[in-house]
């Protein structure tokens, strides 16, 4: 039977390797780019990201602003490192909601192919993100 005292202090020894970490932060970077480019889109012009979510089904000025201060907030709280895991995993479960639903407010109106490009490609960035992350986290 093997001891648990060193088992659980060898692994307590092991980081994750550099590659993982370079990775990790290259997805999140560009994901979080991403993030507060469309929360800049949704802020900022004004007229057109209106126009797109009223053609998706959301009236509501507020909601865009609510959605986007959100994203600001969610690209915020994964870059401090002294934000707790928690906190983080919070994020990153915000962003998935707010990917899926983007999907499916697109196939819902039966929008052309091209428009779920952008949704699609930002939840595969999310997506590595995520699972290195968590690779991350198994070690520390």
């Amino acid at each position: 039977m093997s001891n648990p005292t060193v088992a659980m202090s060898f692994s307590a020894s092991k980081k994750a390797s550099r590659g993982v970490v370079v990775a990790f932060w290259i997805f999140t970077a560009l994901f979080c780019l991403e993030m507060l480019f469309t929360a800049y889109y949704e802020l900022r012009i004004l007229p057109d990201a209106a126009q797109a979510f009223t053609r998706l089904g959301f009236a509501s000025p507020a909601f865009r602003i609510e959605l986007s201060w959100a994203k600001v907030a969610g690209v915020i709280a994964l870059l401090l490192p002294i934000v707790p895991a928690r906190l983080k995993e919070w994020a990153y479960a915000g962003f998935a909601i707010n990917l899926v639903s983007a999907l499916i407010a697109h196939l819902s109106i039966h929008d052309r192919p091209a428009s779920l490009v952008p949704s699609a490609t930002t939840s595969v960035l999310w997506a590595f993100s995520y699972f290195l992350w968590r690779r991350i986290q198994r070690y520390e």
